[in-house]
């Protein structure tokens, strides 16, 4: 398993921090990370983990999907004043950004779920490389689901599988099958086989229509939806079963600050 944290820190100080050598740091020290605006949190208790094996006492720290406002602290640690400083800005950022996902997706959620109140907001592969297992982490967080967590997890036959393969035999497989038809008339052929089916870049009239058609063929059938805005959710939610979307991914980070003391 790779440690990201280390990665994460050995890339923002691989040798010793310049400024804290020139000022003599030394001694012990408090860090709190604090919210300047409402949000959920996320992966706060991952970072709190690499701080105590890294010898800082953990004081404090939400949990995920706890909700916090201005003012609330993320993370509370004490121990020695150099690792705090190591540590400050790169925790920080990490939390902006775990957040704000966890935040984007639980405002998604709740807005699909008044339309829907079943539906499952599901994100997709797109995450940021070397980010996956904390950007999966606060997607559940907000309440969302994960489409697929790699290639490994699901199977899911794109368009440009159909275009390499032709047409499909009789799929029979251990895990759900879905298929993401090119046309019309291939998502009436694979209903049958299909146990969800990716309607890509359809309106929410096409959907009204084309969901409940498909369902005759296969009651069990749930009907998905990719390629739309986060705006328009609430024009789709209640004609699907699923809406897959990356839009937490790329959530604007949320504004905290960091106050270091002395003890």
């Amino acid at each position: 398993m790779i440690d990201f944290f280390e990665l994460y820190f050995y890339e923002d100080c691989p040798y010793q921090d310049e400024s804290a050598e020139l000022l003599r740091l030394e001694g012990r020290g408090k860090m709190r990370i604090v919210s300047r605006e409402n949000g959920i949190s996320a992966c706060a208790g991952d970072l709190a983990e690499y701080y105590e094996r890294k010898g800082l006492k953990i004081l404090n720290r939400l949990g995920d999907g706890e909700a916090f406002k201005p003012g609330d602290t993320i993370i509370e640690a004490e121990g020695d004043l150099k690792l705090l400083f190591r540590f400050w800005r790169v925790s920080q950022t990490f939390l902006t950004i775990i957040c704000a996902i966890a935040t984007k997706t639980a405002s998604m959620v709740s807005e699909g779920r008044k339309a829907n109140p079943d539906l499952i907001i599901a994100t997709s592969r797109k995450t940021h490389p070397g980010s996956r297992i904390f950007e999966l982490k606060a997607v559940r967080a907000g309440g969302g689901d994960i489409h697929r967590n790699s290639l490994s997890d699901s199977i899911h036959i794109s368009q440009n599988h159909l275009e390499v393969t032709g047409e499909l035999g009789n799929l029979r497989a251990m895990k759900k099958i879905e298929i993401e038809p090119r046309s019309r008339e291939e998502a009436f052929k694979y209903a049958k086989m299909s146990d969800i089916m990716l309607l890509d870049h359809l309106t929410p009239e096409k959907l009204r229509e084309l969901g409940p058609e498909l369902k005759k063929l296969n009651p069990e059938l749930e009907i998905a939806v990719g390629g739309i805005q986060a705006s328009r959710i609430p024009e789709y939610a209640p004609f699907v079963d699923i809406i897959v979307i990356s839009a937490p991914y790329y959530a604007n980070p949320l504004d905290f600050t960091t106050k270091i003391e002395r003890l």
